[in-house]
């Protein structure tokens, strides 16, 4: 049989044959990664898979789902950061909660890798997972452009299991919260066939449970060993540039369980760090007993004097620890632009925060005093003990994605461990 050779591919317009254009026809069509929330159909169109944000005071809100598509309950709370999703969206302060971003605009740079640094901390995250229940957004950025970015927010957060929805009113949700407090919320995407249930497994109140013993580590890690500095860190939640910012300042940082006794160890430390967490403080009850019996034993003799430093809900434990109480803020303060008054020395610092309940300073025994206050809303921002050298701060001095006015409280605390026993109100007026 004689052999037909092929025809010679027509040429084109700038050197493309016809081959080439045929092949391109044929090809199967690849859904770009970045429109998970999408799907295409046969006629080119592009439809949106959309979601039904309902919260508890019956408002809800459709958007596009470009994360997990599962629906999830949770308490809904803003937060005013310009930047810095991805060390929010895995601060275990966030846990159980529905993140609205009031940026308009989220998911531009993308979603860094997964690497760990010298001391086995992520190196651009505060924990190894995404801590929030869902995500809320104005705008999401299809496209993402930066150096260190490996994929998009969107397939990250569908890795990760957690919703997220686009096209919301933010501005509306964030006036309710302020208007209402921080409310109960549900994300639900339509199913093919819905089954009648109960109304009460529409919402939930996660401040029920005990968020703290989710995100706590369950047994003993060490951090900088060999390091000058003994500091036995209380995991109730901690972030890694927590870890990280006391390990760069020559500490060997003992991480314990939230609940993990105190008095035991303390003839082998210089100091005690009381982390930040989610959820309602007094669910820790096991924690504030164990720091009531350390202060207690601190302050009659039987245990020797060691610096206490409280970040966030440590803040609180301390206060509760003191003999103070809680209360929960009507919507919370949450952002990287908290004014904060130090009462010492008159400055006002702004201060990355992420947090719903304060502690009640007017209820603080004799010999605690407030040492910082909230400019917007007057609420405590940290306390401090007059002879003893114990001191907490409501907001983030390590803030990685900033701002750093207040991380000379770490300086504090270390030369608080070199002057064991004695303390001078002097560390916290060159603040």
């Amino acid at each position: 049989v004689p052999r037909v050779r092929a025809a010679p591919p027509t040429p084109l317009k700038n050197g493309i044959s016809s081959r080439s254009v045929d092949a391109a026809m044929n090809a199967p069509i690849q859904r770009p990664q970045a429109f998970v929330g999408s799907t295409f159909g046969s006629t080119s169109a592009v439809f949106y898979r959309q979601g039904t944000l309902v919260l508890e005071d019956g408002t809800r809100l459709r958007g596009v789902s470009f994360g997990y598509e599962d629906s999830v309950a949770g308490e809904i709370v803003f937060t005013t950061g310009m930047v810095g999703y991805p060390e929010s969206l895995t601060d275990p302060s966030y846990r159980g909660q529905m993140l609205v971003m009031t940026y308009p605009i989220v998911g531009n740079y993308g979603v860094p890798d997964e690497g760990v640094d010298e001391l086995g901390l992520p190196k651009f995250f505060e924990s190894d997972k995404v801590q929030v229940a869902a995500l809320l957004v104005s705008d999401y950025s299809h496209h993402h452009s930066h150096w260190n970015s490996q994929r998009s927010l969107s397939q990250w957060l569908t890795q990760q299991k957690v919703p997220a929805l686009y096209g919301l009113d933010t501005r509306l949700l964030t006036k309710k919260i302020r208007e209402q407090g921080a409310l109960r919320a549900r994300i639900e995407f339509d199913a093919a066939v819905s089954l009648p249930r109960p109304e009460t497994e529409l919402f939930v109140d996660v401040n029920k449970r005990n968020l703290v013993a989710e995100v706590s580590v369950t047994e003993q890690k060490i951090y900088g060993k060999g390091n000058r500095w003994k500091v036995l860190a209380l995991d109730c939640g901690i972030k890694a540039n927590i870890i990280r910012s006391l390990v760069q300042r020559d500490c060997e940082v003992t991480l314990l369980p939230w609940n993990a006794p105190l008095a035991e160890r303390l003839a082998d430390a210089d100091g005690i760090f009381l982390s930040n967490g989610p959820g309602d403080p007094s669910m820790v009850t096991e924690t504030i007993e164990n720091l009531r019996t350390v202060l207690d034993g601190m302050a009659d003799g039987s245990l020797p004097v060691k610096p206490i430093f409280g970040i966030c809900l440590g803040n609180q434990m301390l206060g509760l620890a003191a003999g103070a109480k809680t209360y929960k803020l009507p919507f919370g303060n949450r952002g990287q632009n908290q004014p904060v008054l130090n009462l010492l020395n008159g400055k006002c610092v702004i201060t990355p925060q992420n947090h719903g309940y304060a502690l009640d300073a007017e209820a603080l025994p004799n010999g605690w005093v407030s040492l910082f206050t909230n400019r917007n809303d007057d609420s405590n921002e940290g306390i401090m003990h007059t002879s003893m050298p114990w001191f907490s701060a409501q907001f983030h001095p390590e803030a990685k994605c900033g701002p750093s006015d207040t991380s000379f409280l770490f300086e504090q605390f270390i030369a608080a461990m070199g002057e064991t026993g004695r303390f001078a109100d002097r560390w916290f007026y060159a603040g």
